[in-house]
């Protein structure tokens, strides 16, 4: 990093039904990575480093959107291990005046995405006309966000002054599904059948709601969500229809995507 002016960093295992099978490759990579990037970012003298958590630190909202003085109640080994990863990063800034600022977003969509992720899983499932597998009663909800906007708002926070370090800022866009409404939105796209939705018994730890507030993000740098969902579902939905055949390279060829959801979804 000696010749680098700062860090933007993304890298984590992020996928929580994975952690609930394999904690430990999370804490390595989330926790002690991310201790790993703090130190050499330390030693470079680096100029700003945005650490990405996520929403999941704060747990379930509590009767209205999170806000970024709010306790943190992970509930997932993903969830621990970023929160882990959040106050360790604002550790080095309280300690060592590493120019840390945390960004805490809402669950991302857009194309490229891994088909193990909701939207592309249930979207490629029905492409395919393979079931869409709904925890318990599939009315959990989350607030989703298109990529590119995520990226705008971490290219404010990643050119921000002083005035952002030590701090943490929610991004959202204010649109909230729930998993049903997701799946709905995507059959009725594709024009397939709603028996494709399955429900199967309820992970452990599952959040009923995840919602961030993000006044925050707003009043400091001006900064909105510019793609409905409406819009952004479209084009993501119209992207995996002309891209089957990179999403289908994963799903088809990778033995371990397809011993993962084997063992986690037709076993529940």
């Amino acid at each position: 990093m000696s010749n680098s002016d700062a860090v933007v960093h993304f890298a984590a295992e992020t996928h929580v039904d994975r952690s609930i099978v394999d904690a430990d490759s999370f804490i390595s990579t989330d926790v002690y990575g991310t201790y790993l990037l703090l130190e050499a970012s330390r030693s470079a003298g680096i100029k700003k480093f945005v650490h990405i958590s996520t929403d999941e630190v704060y747990g379930e909202a509590p009767g209205r959107p999170s806000l970024e003085d709010d306790a943190l109640y992970p509930k997932s080994p993903y969830a621990a291990s970023k929160a882990g990863a959040d106050r360790l990063a604002f550790s080095y800034f309280t300690t060592y005046d590493v120019p840390v600022v945390i960004s805490r977003c809402a669950n991302n969509y857009g194309p490229y995405q891994y088909p193990e992720k909701l939207i592309p899983f249930f979207l490629t499932n029905a492409i395919e006309d393979k079931p869409l597998p709904a925890y318990g009663s599939g009315k959990n909800t989350r607030t989703w966000i298109h990529a590119l906007d995520h990226a705008s708002a971490i290219d404010l926070l990643l050119h921000s002054d002083g005035k952002a370090n030590g701090k943490a800022y929610n991004i959202s866009s204010r649109e909230e599904f729930s998993v049903l409404e997701i799946a709905d939105i995507i059959l009725d796209a594709v024009k397939k059948p709603k028996s494709l939705i399955k429900f199967v018994k309820d992970r452990p730890g599952h959040v009923v709601r995840h919602a961030v507030n993000p006044k925050k993000m707003e009043d400091d740098f001006g900064w909105k969500a510019g793609i409905k969902f409406s819009d952004g579902i479209r084009d993501t939905i119209k992207w995996y229809i002309d891209n089957k055949d990179w999403w289908k390279k994963i799903k088809d060829k990778q033995k371990e995507f397809e011993d993962f959801r084997q063992k986690w979804y037709e076993k529940r």
